[in-house]
């Protein structure tokens, strides 16, 4: 089974009626369950036939989790010869990631979307405070997001 098929049954027993698309819905499940990747991975399933500032929206929220998947495989393994210089790059995710959705107005569908941007600036800026030397991130200190309403 390729990557859409397996997330087209991933989703598939979501509920549709909320107004949101379940891949949409299972971002933030995703997120908060930590798995940043699969995360990524189901609203990337969306983001490329989306347009308009829900491209950029998506695009973003994708480029949160990227920043999050550096740190979480940095938390596993940071002596690790590639996972050991993962915090610039998650550090240049968030800040993409709050450049994008700075364009977006402060509420879309259906979340703050500041709340995520002042959330990507804040461990951007703990990452940059360190010199890229700490990882702020461990399963305790994970964010939450909250899901569309």
């Amino acid at each position: 089974m390729g990557k859409h098929e397996r997330i087209a049954a991933q989703v598939a027993g979501l509920d549709p009626c909320s107004g949101f698309h379940p891949c949409y819905l299972e971002y933030f499940r995703l997120f908060n369950a930590r798995d940043y990747y699969a995360a990524h991975d189901v609203l990337e399933h969306i983001w490329l036939g989306s347009s308009g500032q829900t491209y950029i929206f998506f695009k973003g929220l994708i480029q949160f989790a990227g920043g999050f998947v550096h740190l979480s495989h940095h938390h596993r393994e940071p002596e690790h010869r590639v996972h050991g210089r993962r915090l610039r790059p998650a550090a240049r995710l968030f800040l993409r990631s709050a450049e994008l959705l700075e364009a977006l107005p402060i509420r879309h569908d259906g979340i703050e979307v500041h709340r995520v941007r002042l959330t990507a600036l804040a461990w951007a800026e703990q990452l940059d405070v360190s010199g890229y030397r700490t990882n702020p991130w461990s399963p305790e200190s994970a964010p939450r997001l909250d899901g569309p309403s």
